[in-house]
């Protein structure tokens, strides 16, 4: 019997199906913080994903997309390490601006590239050292750490990024056999479940009102929806479905360390719904740092096609 390798990457498809992905993330993200006043995150997660998960059982059904997981441990690993991806980051959003949050949580690339090389063994050329070296430098600058401006819930969205990254890592190494629509499908029920769980678990932990009223998007009671809620639900919903796959789709069928620095197109549409929905205009040097950012992922980009001629020309 012959042995199959690897898929072949497709690194140009998988670069176009993250830039949308994450351009619909950062809109519901910028939703989600418009209505952290009104809703608990936990609701948030059970109302979204109900309306999520009857789409993609859908879209499985029409595209003919078995429900068998084929790596179920590391499918339910990812999915945990994601949620506690999103609470981590959906926690800091009450406190921090959009683009400040985004900027946080968006390390993630430099974290894939890293953990990429050093779990799974993924090429890293020097000229895409440089960009991971870029686009951290592009972090800084947007963040200003040291100054006034930082703030120590800046570590929340850094926290964040890190599981993010190695729930990539496990979708590029693990779990790249598993159908996207399955991926997003689990992560939606596990969406579902914890935002059941943890409702039920305050709810029976009785907390005074003084720790409610301190943090109300994470230890809030459970709020009344209004119609409007449950109609903004399903449109997140919908979007969330969409986006899930195409990012699980994006690392499956190209390496991470480039897929991960184009993620870094989350800024700059974080940026734009910030300045929309809550006139965050951004300063000087949070420019510079998307300029910075920019550079990094054009540097990663052109030093895997570089790296792909040679390999042709070799041949």
């Amino acid at each position: 019997m012959t042995r199959q390798g690897p898929r072949p990457d497709k690194t140009a498809q998988g670069i176009v199906i993250i830039l949308a992905s994450v351009c619909m993330m950062s809109f519901n993200d910028a939703m989600v913080k418009l209505i952290s006043s009104d809703l608990t995150v936990w609701q948030v997660f059970f109302a979204r994903s109900l309306f999520a998960i009857p789409v993609l059982l859908l879209i499985c059904k029409v595209s003919k997309v078995s429900l068998f997981l084929k790596a179920p441990k590391w499918v339910v690993f990812r999915s945990f390490l994601l949620i506690l991806s999103w609470i981590v980051f959906y926690a800091s959003l009450p406190v921090l601006s959009l683009s400040v949050a985004a900027v946080a949580m968006y390390t993630n690339p430099i974290f894939t590239t890293l953990l990429s090389a050093l779990l799974i063994g993924e090429p890293v050329l020097k000229r895409q050292w440089i960009g991971v070296f870029l686009g951290f430098l592009g972090v800084l600058v947007i963040l200003k750490p040291g100054t006034d401006a930082f703030s120590w819930f800046t570590l929340l969205p850094l926290l964040g990024a890190a599981l993010y990254s190695f729930a990539m890592i496990l979708t590029r190494s693990k779990c790249q056999e598993e159908a996207p629509l399955n991926l997003a499908l689990n992560l939606h029920v596990a969406f579902l479940v914890t935002g059941l769980l943890v409702s039920a678990v305050l709810y029976l932990a009785g907390l005074d009102m003084a720790t409610k009223d301190s943090f109300p998007f994470l230890f809030g009671d459970w709020f009344s929806m209004a119609l409007e809620h449950w109609a903004l639900m399903a449109f997140l919903g919908l979007l969330s479905a969409v986006f899930f796959v195409g990012v699980a789709r994006a690392y499956q069928i190209a390496p991470p360390s480039i897929i991960g620095t184009f993620d870094y197109g989350y800024l700059v549409s974080a940026v734009i719904w910030g300045l929309v929905f809550f006139t965050e205009k951004p300063d000087l040097l949070t420019i510079i740092g998307m300029v910075l950012i920019t550079i990094a992922g054009l540097l990663v980009a052109i030093s895997k096609g570089v790296n792909q001629h040679q390999e042709r020309d070799a041949l």
